[in-house]
């Protein structure tokens, strides 16, 4: 089998000549940043979801450690969150002050099982940050009636799931608020950049003081003149740009289009690789639409590294997607043991990425599917 000239990435971003154009016109604008794109965008966001609000930032971490500010998190309090997602789901409860509670996932969905959600809530518990993992939706339902049974908010990560659904809702409306990641590999891009949406008004009025150095106009600022302002509390500079923003508008027009063919990818691999023997395919809950964000697999008795290292030698950008949050020597030096969800553990052991964005060609797919096989 011939190999590749070229390198096939795991994700990448799909940019036209339109997207191009808006950039262009932006930059040829009176403004750069803090101007009329930020809340064009919020809005184009806020209305394809279908909540009251979006609030844009400089990238989804900043999104996530905004949400942990306006949901009260600080000292003492715990928040339960997944360990199978990238470190920002569990780095910005510590942002804030807060202790990280890993729970282990469901072995066929990846996500975070929400039997383990009850065993891990204490009377310190503050907050659930449930990962939408792949793109496929977490059980929201049970997470959100759990919340509602101990008064706790539910801040999702839905980096992977700008434009799923559950139970024929998009993601965004169920949880108290949901972070979308705009970074290169995700559903569409904004270079890099997050939201915050949110159906609650005071989450809405904390996350743009945050995002703006804790700057606000008062009621003391109306009176001395529209000049004024006073910084009310420690917030960061995390705003968006008006030149993300313009592209994030441009690329809104293609998400549905760019989703579509996320899922004909996925369903191409998950048609010949279902019956392989030592493969496993992504397992999905019946009621949800993935995002397909990523499509994982599981080596049941194959060397992944061996397998890792040939499909790259392939110019197949096979990845891992992840390490165990805890395992990371940061949280090892604040106490976590490995073995804490051994279902996640044994989960990564066995995973592999395989590639998937809206560009990649059924040529490209069927190498990779080729060389998979002829490995395995």
């Amino acid at each position: 089998m011939e190999k590749f000239n070229h390198f096939i990435s795991y994700g990448r971003q799909t940019i036209d000549d339109e997207d191009i154009q808006l950039v262009i016109d932006t930059l040829r604008s009176s403004n750069l940043t803090q101007g009329p794109k930020i809340l064009e965008f919020e809005q184009a966001v806020a209305n394809y979801v279908g909540t009251k609000y979006a609030v844009a930032f400089c990238n989804g971490t900043a999104a996530l450690h905004g949400a942990c500010y306006a949901a009260g998190i600080g000292e003492g309090d715990e928040v339960i969150t997944s360990p199978i997602t990238f470190a920002a789901s569990a780095n910005c409860v510590r942002y804030v002050g807060g202790t990280v509670v890993f729970a282990d996932i469901d072995r066929k969905t990846y996500n975070i099982d929400t039997e383990q959600i009850r065993m891990n809530i204490t009377k310190k518990t503050k907050a659930i940050i449930p990962v939408d993992f792949t793109g496929q939706p977490a059980n929201l339902d049970e997470i959100m009636a759990i919340a509602k049974e101990h008064h706790l908010v539910v801040i999702e990560d839905g980096a992977h799931s700008f434009g799923a659904s559950y139970k024929g809702h998009k993601v965004g409306t169920q949880a108290d608020m949901t972070m979308f990641s705009f970074h290169p590999v995700k559903p569409i891009t904004t270079g890099e950049g997050g939201v915050i949406v949110t159906n609650n008004e005071d989450y809405y009025k904390k996350l743009l003081k945050f995002r703006s150095h804790g700057i606000e106009q008062t009621a003391y600022a109306e009176e001395q003149g529209s000049w004024y302002y006073e910084m009310t509390d420690l917030g960061y500079n995390y705003r968006m740009t008006d030149l993300q923003a313009a592209l994030g508008i441009s690329q809104m027009s293609k998400l549905d289009a760019f989703l579509q063919r996320r899922k004909e990818v996925a369903s191409l691999y998950t048609e010949k690789l279902k019956d392989v023997e030592g493969i496993q395919v992504p397992f999905q809950l019946e009621g949800v639409e993935s995002g397909w964000h990523l499509y994982m697999i599981q080596l049941e008795h194959a060397n992944r590294k061996q397998i890792f290292e040939a499909m790259r030698a392939a110019n197949i950008g096979v990845h891992v997607h992840y390490l165990p949050v805890y395992w990371h020597p940061y949280y090892q030096q604040l106490g976590y043991d490995r073995g804490i969800c051994p279902i996640a553990e044994d989960w990564y052991e066995k995973a592999l990425t395989l590639p998937i964005h809206p560009s990649l060609t059924n040529e490209e797919i069927d190498y990779v599917i080729k060389t998979l096989l002829s490995l395995i």
